[in-house]
């Protein structure tokens, strides 16, 4: 191992380092005080639910561990978005659980909690996975109300997916496991089946205050929407339950009990590791996200066996597209190559080098043909990002850089099979979205700590505007010394530096997860099993495209 790997190889590992304990913070929720609360009410924690309703052995993923971080500092915080999302697997059957955190604010919901909260629900839709809420929280967080409350992507929209899913058939089954408060009390009796948690569930449209206040009537909350008020007098749940493991253990009993789905069909064999060590990654991939690196290094430590079929291997040399496994799972893998690759060219024409990262009128048309080919054979398609965009420049423009974009952009659009994303290191953009970025449907994205996601780098960015506020001081007549300039730069730089970060990204549901290289198997494996629940519906059609 050459010293540049060795060093590239502590940078990425520290890295890992601080996105566990990144992770080791979010997972304590509202704090120890409030976990030891919790546990005083005879309560499980959200994720000690989770984990005790999931098969214990089998491997799960978190969706979302840092939505909400370091956002509404001014309310206190939300941690992972109060809400607490893991897909898994129930007695052998892969599900998607949903968790409210009532350490966090009572687990009342912020504007994140609803955004947080739809996209799990989109996964079930998507994928046809059965779906579990685990119920326990204050309702709409009202400081906030106006950014949760009324819109086409807010609170009530979570209901309306509750009654689309019910007439596709996804499977929802609810359990009241604490407060269940006005219009959150639509949720578990939208659902298929509803539970509710003797003594600490509760359920009403108004609370005991509210109900003195509107009509004058003094009852207790337990009298008015507790267990034995629902399961005996109103019939609103189906089941009662002594405490958390017993409705969770009904939970368990319930699932065990699906049938079996209909399968997309996506092709499997048997799982092989890869040959190449994966821990290699930490060494190839750069200390710095401008230094260059060999994709090819990483696909073989992401694939079965470390082998894969290469399609126009020689021509569009900024974009690798290989047919692959992963966990078994046939992929079709859109890779960006950040060598500065040679193009040898026509005889007449001389050879040209090629910058790495960069989407070129070839390797756009190149990724446009495999991206068909991979929906004609229904194969999903893995997207490895570390894109700074499309080339610029009179040359490209002439040759219609546009165009060819255009069509990447659509074939990605259009594509029937499921997409799954991993940003490895740059995602600025139009690279961002042909690449399949979150507004092009991924079934799954997911960012290493290395990744950074922006309209350009920092570094540009602040020279841009750097050069916008320059001339507009200049035009008002301010002397602008070297000074000013490096301390005006440094501050743009600094600001936009923390808006590319990874966790930036993650805390806005841009992507599901910020993970450790080595767990990306598993997130793809996961993810095209999801995907197999699903089977596809709709012809790959690229509609108007000019060739």
């Amino acid at each position: 191992m050459d010293l540049n790997f060795n060093k590239n190889e502590d940078h990425n590992k520290l890295l890992v380092s601080d996105l566990k304990k990144r992770l080791a913070k979010v997972k304590l929720g509202g704090g120890e005080k409030g976990i030891e609360k919790h546990h005083a009410k005879g309560k499980m924690t959200a994720r000690e639910r989770i984990n005790y309703l999931l098969d214990s052995k089998a491997k799960s993923i978190e969706i979302g561990a840092f939505a909400g971080d370091d956002m509404y500092k001014e309310h206190g915080g939300c941690p992972s978005g109060g809400v607490v999302v893991k897909i898994g697997y129930i007695k052998g059957k892969q599900c998607i659980v949903v968790a409210n955190d009532a350490t966090v604010k009572a687990g009342a919901w912020f504007p994140i909690t609803g955004k947080k909260n739809l996209r799990a629900q989109e996964i079930a839709i998507e994928n046809r996975l059965p779906i579990i809420y685990l119920v326990d929280s204050a309702g709409v967080y009202l400081p906030m109300q106006d950014e949760i409350f009324p819109d086409k992507e807010h609170f009530g929209r979570i209901f309306r997916n509750n009654a689309v899913m019910s007439s596709m058939g996804i499977t929802q089954i609810a359990a009241v496991m604490g407060s269940c408060v006005a219009g959150g009390a639509y949720l578990p009796i939208m659902s298929d089946e509803a539970l509710i948690v003797d003594k600490t569930g509760s359920i009403f449209l108004a609370g005991s205050y509210l109900v003195k206040a509107a009509i004058g009537e003094s009852i207790d909350n337990e009298t008015l929407g507790g267990a034995t008020t629902h399961s005996e007098i109103s019939g609103v749940t189906d089941y009662k339950a002594k405490d958390d493991k017993d409705a969770l253990d009904k939970i368990k009993n319930i699932v065990d009990k699906i049938g079996d789905f209909d399968k997309a069909g996506f092709n499997r064999v048997d799982a092989k590791k890869p040959k190449e060590n994966p821990e290699d990654i930490y060494g190839i991939l750069p200390k710095s996200r401008a230094d260059q690196y060999d994709v090819y290094e990483i696909i073989k430590r992401l694939v079965d066996n470390s082998e894969f079929e290469e399609y126009k291997a020689g021509y569009g040399k900024t974009i690798i597209t290989c047919y692959a496994r992963i966990d078994g799972w046939a992929v079709g893998i859109v890779a960006n190559q950040r060598h500065i690759v040679k193009t040898t060219g026509a005889k007449t024409k001389p050879a040209e080098m090629q910058f790495g990262g960069v989407i070129y009128n070839d390797s756009a048309d190149k990724a446009t043909r495999f991206i068909a080919n991979c929906n004609q054979k229904k194969i999903p398609l893995v997207f490895l990002q570390d894109v700074t965009g499309f080339m610029v420049g009179s040359k490209s423009e002439h040759s219609g850089i546009i165009k060819d974009g255009a069509k990447m952009v659509n074939a990605v659009s259009n594509s029937v099979v499921p997409k799954f994303t991993v940003v490895i290191g740059n995602s600025y953009g139009a690279g961002n979205y042909a690449m399949c970025g979150k507004a092009y449907d991924p079934r799954l994205i997911f960012a290493w700590p290395s990744a950074e996601l922006a309209v350009m780098s920092g570094n540009s960015a602040a020279k841009v505007l750097l050069q916008i506020e320059k001339a507009s001081l200049e035009k008002q007549g301010e002397k602008f010394t070297k000074e000013k300039e490096d301390e005006l730069y440094n501050k743009i730089k600094a600001r936009y530096d923390n808006q590319v970060s990874p966790y930036y990204a993650a805390a806005r549901l841009w992507t599901d997860a910020v993970i450790d290289p080595l767990d990306t198997r598993t997130w793809i494996s996961m993810g095209i099993e999801a995907a197999n629940h699903a089977p596809i519906e709709k012809p790959f059609n690229l509609g108007v495209l000019q060739v």
